[in-house]
């Protein structure tokens, strides 16, 4: 570390430090506020730094900037010299040390009696607030609920850290895993495609860290299902739910067997394979109306019953073009209340595609024009940008309940106007 020192060695400074305090190279680049691609490229001996760079780093590390000697190793002089500069290099090295232990914990009791961030109450307390947040999204709009479950997975991630050599720190994998998975729903609903996949793929990562088999099958089938109706890249969501069907294996609980059958029939449907689609849907028929398939296994939140077999069943037959085995499973699906206004908004639109492909022209729009009245309601892209989808999708004769519905998403992207206040099928929304 003397060495480093005097000849401005920063690729084993920082070494060093990273060494000195037990971090991982990702906390030592959150600690600098650089990139962990940066800070692997100044480790690795692949990235020069500027003398601005050097003395930013030094600052963050505590590592005072005498000891550091930016001219190169001094110039040989007498013995007497040379000894002195090693022993003032061994002391420098000395204190690098020191500091760096000192810094990662000021002032810290004995190790037997230091408090410690986390305990075994960690993470259900950290599960607990991400399944209020969940619950909160059947009647809140995600833009609400977005910035409190940002921070809390930011909170997760930290607690995360503060776990690392305890007995805890699979529990909170978890807990971040189902955090970053709520995170990313709630990115998807607004839009954000990029930041919900980022999310989605740490919540994969830490479900695998956690070593939970049904979160790990959770969050894979979460990720499949994002890329296969959000995305609309069946292919991609195919290849993850055969993954997390690999995970699940035969023996797992019923709700999460059908769920992920479901998930696997739309990605079928997708790709325009009807017969395997129509043999996943039968599957999770018969998982859901197992007598073993009553209360859903956590992360599950609510029951996966024969009503959302029927949701998912309608969805294929949409994406198949069967317009009317599609209405008799949106029937089935809808005639329970659903749980979550925005859920139910999407299926009105694949209702209301149902029911164009059949001719039923008037009821497709009403269907598109109370889903996107939902839509508004929540601040939900998702769901507003499924209406637009069906419009645009629709190729049949204009008629009055088609031009009302233009009006309406003309007046979401202008604000002149207010929807439904023209000619049409009735003013105002429903």
């Amino acid at each position: 570390m003397a060495n480093a020192l005097a000849t401005c060695d920063m690729a084993t400074v920082l070494e060093g430090v990273r060494t000195a305090r037990g971090w991982s190279q990702g906390d030592l680049a959150r600690a600098v506020a650089y990139s962990q691609s940066w800070v692997s490229r100044v480790v690795n001996g692949q990235q020069a730094l500027t003398v601005s760079q050097v003395q930013d780093l030094a600052q963050r590390l505590d590592v005072p900037l005498h000891l550091l000697r930016f001219g190169g190793a001094p110039p040989p002089v007498g013995p007497v010299q040379k000894e002195v500069d090693t022993t003032r290099r061994r002391e420098f090295g000395k204190a690098v040390a020191a500091g760096a232990l000192l810094t990662a914990a000021p002032a810290a009791p004995p190790p037997s009696q230091a408090p410690h961030p986390v305990d075994e109450t960690t993470a259900s307390a950290l599960r607990s607030i991400t399944g209020g947040q969940r619950r909160m999204d059947a009647s809140a709009p995600a833009r609400h609920l977005l910035p409190s479950a940002v921070t809390h997975v930011q909170l997760a991630e930290q607690m995360l850290a503060h776990s690392r050599g305890t007995p805890f720190r699979p529990a909170l994998s978890a807990a971040a895993s189902e955090a970053a998975g709520f995170a990313a729903w709630l990115h998807a609903d607004l839009g954000d495609m990029g930041s919900a996949r980022v999310h989605y793929r740490t919540a994969v990562v830490r479900a695998r860290q956690a070593g939970m088999r049904l979160l790990d099958v959770y969050m894979l089938g979460s990720l499949a299902a994002f890329e296969i109706d959000t995305a609309e890249d069946p292919e991609l969501g195919l290849g993850l739910v055969r993954e997390a069907e690999h995970v699940l294996g035969p023996s797992a609980h019923p709700t999460a067997r059908a769920w992920l059958a479901c998930v696997g029939a739309l990605a079928h449907a997708g790709t325009g394979d009807g017969a395997a689609a129509s043999r996943a849907i039968g599957r999770a028929e018969k998982e859901a109306a197992r007598t073993t398939n009553t209360d859903p296994p956590w992360p599950w939140v609510f029951a996966f019953d024969q009503a959302k077999v029927a949701g998912y069943r309608a969805l294929v037959g949409v994406r198949l073009r069967s317009p009317h085995e599609a209405r008799e499973a949106f029937a089935e699906a809808l005639a329970q209340k659903a749980a979550n206004a925005k859920q139910a908004a999407v299926l009105q639109v694949e209702l209301a595609s149902a029911h164009a492909e059949a001719g039923d022209v008037d009821e497709a729009f009403r269907l598109a024009r109370e889903a996107l009245a939902t839509g508004v309601r929540f601040d939900s892209e998702r769901v507003i940008g499924r209406v637009r989808r069906f419009r645009r999708g629709y190729r049949g004769p204009r008629a009055g309940c088609v031009d009302d519905l233009d009006r309406r998403l003309t007046s979401l992207m202008t604000g002149i106007g207010a929807p439904g206040q023209g000619a049409g099928s009735g003013g105002g929304y429903p």
